[in-house]
Protein backbone atom coordinates (compact mmCIF):
# COMPACT_ATOMS: atom_id res chain seq x y z
CA UNK A 1 0.00 0.00 0.00
CA UNK A 2 1.36 3.42 -0.88
CA UNK A 3 2.31 5.94 1.77
CA UNK A 4 -0.32 8.34 0.47
CA UNK A 5 -3.01 5.67 0.74
CA UNK A 6 -1.93 4.74 4.28
CA UNK A 7 -1.97 8.38 5.34
CA UNK A 8 -5.50 8.69 3.98
CA UNK A 9 -6.60 5.57 5.86
CA UNK A 10 -4.97 6.84 9.06
CA UNK A 11 -6.71 10.20 8.76
CA UNK A 12 -10.04 8.52 8.07
CA UNK A 13 -9.64 6.19 11.09
CA UNK A 14 -8.82 9.10 13.39
CA UNK A 15 -11.72 11.16 12.02
CA UNK A 16 -14.10 8.28 12.74
CA UNK A 17 -12.78 7.98 16.29
CA UNK A 18 -13.17 11.72 16.82
CA UNK A 19 -16.73 11.49 15.52
CA UNK A 20 -17.51 8.66 17.95
CA UNK A 21 -16.03 10.68 20.82
CA UNK A 22 -18.20 13.67 19.87
CA UNK A 23 -21.31 11.45 19.75
CA UNK A 24 -20.56 10.28 23.29
CA UNK A 25 -20.13 13.87 24.46
CA UNK A 26 -23.45 14.86 22.90
CA UNK A 27 -25.22 11.81 24.32
CA UNK A 28 -24.01 12.57 27.82
CA UNK A 29 -24.82 16.26 27.45
CA UNK A 30 -28.41 15.48 26.40
CA UNK A 31 -28.77 12.93 29.16
CA UNK A 32 -27.55 15.39 31.77
CA UNK A 33 -29.84 18.16 30.51
CA UNK A 34 -33.01 16.14 30.05
CA UNK A 35 -33.03 12.76 31.65
CA UNK A 36 -30.99 12.07 34.72
CA UNK A 37 -28.57 13.52 37.20
CA UNK A 38 -24.87 12.55 37.21
CA UNK A 39 -25.38 10.56 40.43
CA UNK A 40 -27.92 8.29 38.72
CA UNK A 41 -26.76 4.69 38.12
CA UNK A 42 -28.21 4.84 34.60
CA UNK A 43 -26.06 7.85 33.76
CA UNK A 44 -22.96 6.13 35.13
CA UNK A 45 -23.73 2.92 33.23
CA UNK A 46 -24.17 4.75 29.93
CA UNK A 47 -20.99 6.74 30.47
CA UNK A 48 -18.94 3.68 31.46
CA UNK A 49 -20.25 1.60 28.57
CA UNK A 50 -19.68 4.30 25.98
CA UNK A 51 -16.18 5.15 27.23
CA UNK A 52 -15.21 1.48 27.36
CA UNK A 53 -16.43 0.97 23.79
CA UNK A 54 -14.49 3.98 22.54
CA UNK A 55 -11.34 2.86 24.32
CA UNK A 56 -11.64 -0.56 22.63
CA UNK A 57 -12.09 1.13 19.23
CA UNK A 58 -9.00 3.23 19.84
CA UNK A 59 -6.96 0.22 20.98
CA UNK A 60 -8.00 -1.66 17.85
CA UNK A 61 -7.01 1.24 15.59
CA UNK A 62 -3.66 1.49 17.38
CA UNK A 63 -2.98 -2.22 16.95
CA UNK A 64 -3.76 -1.90 13.24
CA UNK A 65 -1.33 1.04 13.15
CA UNK A 66 -4.05 3.29 11.80
CA UNK A 67 -3.73 5.69 14.73
CA UNK A 68 -0.65 6.61 16.72
CA UNK A 69 -0.92 5.50 20.34
CA UNK A 70 -0.34 9.00 21.68
CA UNK A 71 -3.06 10.52 19.47
CA UNK A 72 -5.53 7.81 20.48
CA UNK A 73 -4.87 8.22 24.18
CA UNK A 74 -5.06 12.01 23.84
CA UNK A 75 -8.49 11.69 22.24
CA UNK A 76 -9.73 9.80 25.33
CA UNK A 77 -8.18 12.34 27.68
CA UNK A 78 -9.81 15.24 25.82
CA UNK A 79 -13.20 13.54 25.96
CA UNK A 80 -12.78 12.87 29.68
CA UNK A 81 -11.99 16.57 30.23
CA UNK A 82 -15.07 17.64 28.25
CA UNK A 83 -17.28 15.24 30.20
CA UNK A 84 -15.83 16.46 33.49
CA UNK A 85 -16.65 20.04 32.47
CA UNK A 86 -20.22 18.99 31.65
CA UNK A 87 -20.49 17.31 35.02
CA UNK A 88 -19.20 20.41 36.81
CA UNK A 89 -21.65 22.61 34.90
CA UNK A 90 -24.57 20.36 35.86
CA UNK A 91 -23.62 20.58 39.54
CA UNK A 92 -23.68 24.39 39.40
CA UNK A 93 -27.27 24.48 38.10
Amino acid sequence: MSTEMMTGQNEKAFALLKSDAEKIRKLIEVQMENLTMPQCPLYEEVLDTQMFGLSREIDFAIRLELVEEEKGKQLLVELEHKLAALHEASLRK
